[in-house]
């Protein structure tokens, strides 16, 4: 059967997965052969649930199973399937003090209206400019449109410029004096941005092919965005426990990075 359009993974990636996932059950003195549902099945339905941000209760009766086994099926899996990736992709670090020229650019995981831990947490979590509550996260890819890694999320208030310094990006960046390219919100973080119009000026054409330029080759991270919003938990809104979802990042992250072949 083809899974590929619902957990994101071919064939072959979704056999080694399960594999990993397998060894470290047994590495642990784990037996999961008496489970109702088999291994595969399980990181299946895990790796649906973050593709495609089904509810939970319509998986389970998918499978013929309570929503309840569904859940707990989901929380073991997650940190499990995170471990299985732990040597996927290279860390910003590493991308940084080779040379290359990296993308950055940020966006956002809607988290819907969180008014129960009180009005500091809706006030810190909402975005004016996205009119929603919801976290930012930073993205860099190369100059292709690989993604290459997602930064820990901040409140989704935080304009990027100051999410690359909460997040440390800016200071990796930094030390490793990385040429970076990136919209005009980071100009002052030493970017290389589009020009913005002088008031009173218009601009040459030598600005204006500039812009084309750089807003071409900024394309490239915009995509990769786009290829991360595939797994739609971070795109339609995030339902579980606010306290999970950086966890959900970083497992979503590794698994985007192993979709690509990191």
């Amino acid at each position: 059967m083809r899974y590929q359009s619902t957990t994101g993974l071919d064939h072959d990636a979704l056999d080694e997965l399960v594999r990993r996932v397998v060894e470290i059950f047994h590495s642990r003195g784990i037996d999961l052969s008496r489970h109702r549902l088999p291994v595969k099945e399980q990181v299946i339905l895990t790796l649906e649930l973050l593709r495609n941000n089904l509810s939970q209760t319509f998986l389970a009766d998918l499978l013929d199973i309570s929503q309840s086994t569904a859940s707990r099926i989901y929380r073991r899996m997650l940190p499990v399937i995170n471990e299985a990736l732990t040597f996927t992709g290279i860390s910003l670090e590493e991308a940084a003090s080779d040379g290359r020229v990296i993308l950055i650019d940020g966006t956002y995981v809607p988290t819907g209206n969180r008014p129960a831990q009180g009005r500091d947490l809706t006030k810190v979590n909402y975005s004016g400019k996205r009119r929603c509550q919801c976290l930012s996260i930073q993205v860099a890819s190369t100059l292709e449109g690989q993604l290459l890694a997602i930064s820990t999320p901040v409140p989704g208030a935080r304009h990027d410029s100051a999410a690359l310094d909460l997040t440390g990006w800016s200071q990796i960046l930094a030390e490793n004096h990385t040429p970076w390219i990136a919209d005009t919100a980071y100009i002052a973080q030493g970017a290389l941005t589009p020009l913005k119009k002088k008031k009173g000026h218009e601009r040459t054409d030598h600005e204006k092919r500039y812009n084309k330029e750089i807003s071409s080759i900024r394309s490239h991270v915009e995509h990769a965005i786009g290829h991360l919003k595939q797994w739609t938990i971070l795109a339609t809104g995030y339902r579980g426990r606010l306290t999970e979802l950086p966890d959900i990042i970083a497992v979503i992250t590794r698994l985007e990075l192993y979709r690509l072949g990191w």
